[in-house]
């Protein structure tokens, strides 16, 4: 103990000479060790949702145990502190300094922000990873949101998700005109060209609205999230693949101002947690949607079907147009567009040889 005394009397002694020769390193020195912060943290997801709504749960306790409590952070649900589609404005305005929800749900703000959840068509969840964190995609993304006075930091992912339930059977593209359907981002955009009409609404209303017939048909997450809220109940009809949403990343987001506050050791242990939430979550769902799928393939109220070749062919065709439309006009956006599809092509050749040939293979 005396020792232990000893030596912690050196390093104090040290940090004093280092502060009266260097007032600034004595400042970081005080709030790397002292500082305590508590944050509020506001998502778009149910309170202790499977997946999206404990992930980010489970974001708050890391930091804290990592932080050694120094970085406290009170999550709140979709809808109990601000509305679940109203995050990006709650933590741009400085209201909350910390918010977790999915990009492309400010399609309306700041276009170019859906490349940063999913593109239909596009990336599946290995790719988004490797483009944003050696690709140069998580540069573009910051740039894209310092206008906001937003710190975005990637945080989860679920996965190639379900095409959605329909209440009709989709046998020819024609089943697509009139057909309402919650469906997010680009693929509602492009659902709307195909004929059909996107309903934006939060995934705790989806129930109501298929159940009622408001819409038609929904898309949500996967097995797991849909048999949670009980989707399986409200349609026959269970489609797969999720075209519009092959690899949907998720977002942590931070105050600009909140984020300088941090010392930092701090704004590292927010972005490693970060990380491992990204890992967790795809651990969780890849666990959670086979052991649903399997509920639902001895569900004898559900058909589980492939869309027909010509539905997906016409929503490709129509995605190019529309993420073509995107970039005009917009140099930022152009850059995202370049920079996301370049990695994507030099990725197809590899996924092909790699994790398809060997699941075709195993199958």
């Amino acid at each position: 103990m005396k020792r232990r005394q000893f030596v912690g009397g050196l390093a104090a002694a040290a940090g004093v000479a280092a502060c009266s020769s260097e007032p600034g390193d004595c400042d970081s020195v005080a709030a790397a060790g002292d500082e305590r912060f508590e944050w509020s943290c506001v998502t778009s997801w149910p309170p202790k949702y499977p997946g999206m709504g404990m992930g980010v749960e489970n974001l708050a306790a890391r930091i804290d145990a990592s932080s050694g409590g120094r970085l406290k952070i009170k999550v709140y649900g979709g809808g109990e502190l601000v509305p679940a589609f109203e995050v990006f404005d709650a933590v741009s305005r400085g209201t909350v300094e910390m918010g977790h929800d999915a990009s492309y749900y400010h399609k309306g703000k700041v276009e170019a922000a859906q490349y940063f959840t999913t593109i239909p068509f596009g990336m599946n969840h290995l790719e988004l990873n490797g483009w944003l964190y050696y690709g140069g995609g998580l540069e573009l993304w910051r740039e894209l949101y310092a206008p906001f006075n937003l710190v975005p930091i990637p945080c989860g992912n679920t996965g190639v998700q379900m095409g959605g339930w329909f209440n009709k059977e989709i046998n020819t593209v024609d089943d697509l005109k009139g057909l309402k359907m919650r469906i997010p981002g680009l693929g509602g955009e492009v659902l709307r060209r195909a004929g059909g009409t996107a309903v934006a609404m939060a995934g705790a209303e989806t129930f109501t609205s298929i159940q009622t017939g408001v819409i038609d048909a929904a898309e949500w997450v996967g097995a797991y999230n849909d048999v949670a809220f009980g989707l399986h109940k409200t349609a026959r009809y269970y489609y797969y693949p999720g075209w519009h949403e092959p690899g949907p990343g998720l977002e942590t987001i931070i105050n600009r101002e909140a984020w300088k506050l941090l010392p930092a050791d701090l704004q590292a242990i927010v972005e490693t947690s970060c990380q491992a939430i990204t890992t967790d979550m795809m651990a969780e769902y890849t666990h959670g949607n086979a052991r649903a799928l399997q509920q639902l393939i001895n569900d004898p109220n559900v058909e589980i079907r492939p869309f027909p070749p010509e539905v997906l062919d016409l929503l490709e065709s129509i995605t190019r147009e529309v993420v073509a439309e995107m970039s005009e006009g917009d140099p930022l956006t152009a850059r995202i567009e370049e920079s996301y599809y370049a990695f994507l092509e030099i990725s197809r050749a590899n996924q092909r040889v790699t994790e398809q040939a060997y699941l075709e293979t195993r199958d």
